[in-house]
């Protein structure tokens, strides 16, 4: 073997770098790690239903966290995930599609760590979601069909040189589903002394499916007897894959329900860690949306009386059955977003919407009657 007869030939030893970007990191970082100590957890409530017989419901309330919704969570972790693989620095801009609120709770990040940040939605996200992005200093780019959502963010971050965060691809893989005070670990820590501390069933809609999987994977990790309930709702494409085994279907119509149903499977919704699914008209959603309401005194958003909804029917089946034990489901937003769409009598007219005979038999429902469904016309 020759020697070498000049080592520079071979080596390239540049100088070492100055940080900047790892500094920026850490500082960035623990940010995150202080809004999750003030943050994360949420108030797990109990509405009363004395008829219900044996079965309580419990109410993980993700409203009250500091940009109003669910998906606070989500957007923490969507953030955490790029910095900690190197995708976001100091000065990258954020790209997410979104149909409103998980947008503003990555606004309210981006602001926090004073990065640029642009949501790509459909123009018929409410206008409140719209002007709490702008608030927080974000930018909307509004696309006319939810199903342009993610070609025109990857565009976007594509010309801006920033990063796509992707929630519907990254959500199962951002957050730590073995504990680390995700939702399912402090529903489960929140349940421990109540008469039924182990829940029979969480019943949660799918949006990203990132929620569910979390769910899903806590349960069997934990080895816990309790069941996934998946509910969807109409123009949605997660129940007729979970029904068909097909990833490939898809729906030409967006949903009604904003933040959950979507017009393809993202790559987030886990099906073999699903107990059971149902779909629910959305006339069901928004009149269980309003009987929640009124039970609790303060209004609630649509993908929360799906939830709501799903549990009645979950807790009706176990009636039937005669058994008792508790069931857990997510208050995701406040009713505040949706004054003029989902709480105005002229936009649910508009949608073919008569809510009065699905109130009914919910309320008979919770009062001691069977749960007997209205025809779906």
């Amino acid at each position: 073997m020759g020697i070498l007869q000049n080592p520079k030939d071979c080596c390239d030893l540049l100088p070492l770098p100055d940080g900047a970007e790892r500094e920026w990191a850490r500082r960035a970082i623990a940010l995150l790690q202080g809004d999750a100590r003030r943050s994360a957890d949420t108030h797990l409530i109990k509405p009363v239903f004395p008829d219900l017989q044996g079965i309580d419901i419990y109410l993980k309330d993700e409203s009250t966290h500091p940009t109003g919704s669910l998906k606070h969570r989500l957007a923490r972790s969507l953030i955490l995930y790029g910095i900690c693989n190197g995708h976001i620095g100091q000065n990258t801009t954020l790209v997410e599609a979104s149909s409103g609120s998980t947008a503003v709770s990555e606004a309210y990040f981006a602001r926090l760590l004073n990065l640029p940040f642009v949501a790509v939605m459909p123009r018929s996200t409410s206008m409140q979601k719209v002007k709490e992005i702008e608030r927080f200093g974000g930018r909307c780019h509004f696309v006319e069909k939810s199903s342009e959502v993610y070609t025109a963010a990857q565009t976007i971050a594509n010309e801006v040189s920033g990063h796509y965060l992707d929630q519907f691809t990254n959500a199962e893989r951002a957050t730590d589903w073995r504990g680390n005070n995700n939702i399912a670990e402090s529903i489960f820590a929140q349940m421990e002394g109540e008469a039924h501390p182990v829940p029979e069933w969480v019943v949660m809609s799918a949006g990203t499916g990132g929620t569910s999987a979390t769910i899903g994977r806590y349960i069997r990790y934990r080895n816990f007897a309790t069941r996934l309930c998946v509910v969807d709702v109409e123009n949605s494409a997660f129940y007729d894959s979970y029904c068909s085994g097909d990833r490939d279907k898809t729906c030409d119509q967006g949903s009604r329900i904003e933040g959950i149903g979507r017009p393809r499977v993202e790559p987030s919704f886990l099906p073999n860690v699903i107990d059971h699914m149902i779909r629910i008209p959305d006339v069901a959603s928004f009149a269980a949306m309003q009987v929640l309401s009124d039970r609790i005194f303060r209004r609630v958003g649509g993908s929360t009386g799906t939830n709501f909804f799903g549990l009645c029917w979950v807790a009706a089946q176990m009636r039937k059955k005669g058994q008792t034990g508790s069931l857990v489901s997510v208050i995701c937003d406040s009713g505040a977003r949706y004054q003029d769409t989902y709480y105005n009598d002229e936009w649910l007219q508009s949608q073919g919407f008569e809510l009065g005979p699905w109130i009914e038999a919910i309320e008979n429902f919770l009062q001691g009657d069977d749960l007997i469904l209205p025809t779906v016309s």
